[in-house]
């Protein structure tokens, strides 16, 4: 019974984007806005994946590259790269926006509870945390994420000290 009330929790749209061979979704109600890609201000010593900041009327914002924040490999950025500006809420409760540089966006699908499994329990115990569930569609699996918890204690750190 509790795996289904999990399952339902997890039922909703979500906007689906690509890195690498990958199809990936993160629920619609954290997503802002999608941009195109633009000059990012790099921070000293940050991590390779916090990329650095942007200026986005007038607000300065993170940018954390996915790709390097999940050890893909990185490739050239194209037309379709862009940023999926997304709101979360940091560990002390405040309301954050996050920019992540994902290959590109592919569309808003509705993913029914009964088309969501769980994700299997690989590696660390952080990284399968970042992994909401899997939706079985008929195009293939998509990893839907929680980027929350994809994002760590050290990243709203890092953060907290660039906006």
């Amino acid at each position: 019974m509790t795996e289904q009330i999990s399952k339902n929790r997890r039922e909703g749209k979500y906007l689906t984007f690509r890195l690498g061979d990958e199809q990936y979704g993160l629920g619609i109600l954290s997503v802002k806005e999608i941009i195109g890609m633009m000059p990012v201000t790099a921070l000293p010593q940050a991590p390779s994946y916090v990329l650095g900041v942007i200026n986005l009327r007038g607000k300065v914002i993170p940018v954390i590259d996915l790709r390097r924040k999940f050890a893909m490999p990185a490739i050239v950025q194209t037309e379709r790269t862009c940023i999926i500006v997304v709101e979360q809420m940091e560990p002390e409760g405040r309301a954050r926006l996050v920019g992540i540089v994902v290959d590109e966006v592919s569309e808003v699908i509705h993913v029914k509870a009964g088309n969501i499994e769980d994700a299997p329990q690989l590696g660390a115990m952080g990284e399968s945390r970042a992994i909401l569930g899997l939706a079985k569609e008929e195009s293939g699996v998509k990893i839907l994420l929680d980027i929350a918890n994809a994002l760590n204690a050290r990243d709203y750190t890092l953060m907290g000290k660039a906006a």
